[in-house]
């Protein structure tokens, strides 16, 4: 019986013909890691190009908002910058899903009245769940003085008498799509700013009813959208 088996036993142990699984087998954990980790890098690349854009893109239109006047400068109202807020939501789409997990804060970057060129945050809005307080300033700063602008340093922007600079940043906390160890979850910063383009009445932000105003949206209250 066991010399039936001999020639069986010598052809297994002379047979290659499992050697490229065997390899294959050995090799695709870390072919499967490199894959997944490529599509995560891939993923956070597009996230913070679609953070940037969205920066962009609010800083524009909080600088153009405001009624329309042949009469006077123009007026901006809490539910512009609501608006803006709701649009900015609208424009990230579900999948980002950004004011779950961010944070847009919008400044009005000015000169300090009665001053040549000192600058100050005027006003500031902010919406987003995210704990994240404005990186270069909250709203008074710079009405005692010792305020250089907003920006990073040595790049700050500057804004010059009777005129604005909308200042927006946002912080996001990127949303994994494997999580550890193919991805990592981390915070993502963007910033953009566009001076005030039309005559505006920067003296104040206005509500359209008085008697039935609209929700400011509060640096110090930290919520998702309510749209």
């Amino acid at each position: 019986m066991i010399s039936r088996f001999n020639p069986v036993m010598r052809a297994l142990y002379r047979s290659t013909s499992g050697v490229a699984a065997t390899e294959f087998a050995l090799v695709i954990p870390f072919l499967l890691g490199a894959g997944l980790t490529g599509l995560e890098v891939g993923n956070r690349v597009m996230v913070q190009m679609q953070i940037g854009q969205l920066a962009v893109h609010i800083a524009d239109n909080a600088s153009r908002v405001g009624d329309q006047s042949m009469l006077q400068d123009r007026k901006i109202y809490e539910a512009d910058l609501n608006d803006v807020f709701s649009g900015a939501e609208k424009q990230g789409g579900s999948g980002l899903d950004l004011l779950r997990h961010g944070r847009v804060i919008i400044s009005s970057q000015e000169v300090v009245p009665d001053s040549e060129d000192s600058q100050y945050i005027h006003w500031q809005r902010c919406m987003g769940a995210k704990t994240h307080e404005s990186s270069y300033g909250a709203e008074g700063d710079g009405l005692s003085g010792g305020f250089v602008g907003m920006g990073r340093t040595g790049e700050e922007v500057y804004a010059f008498p009777d005129e604005a600079v909308i200042f927006v940043e946002i912080a996001y906390d990127y949303q994994a799509i494997f999580g550890v160890p193919f991805g990592f979850d981390s915070e993502i910063i963007a910033t953009a700013a566009y001076t005030v383009r039309d005559d505006r009445d920067i003296s104040q932000i206005y509500q359209l009813n008085d008697a039935q105003p609209d929700d400011v949206a509060q640096c110090d209250e930290f919520g998702g959208s309510s749209y």
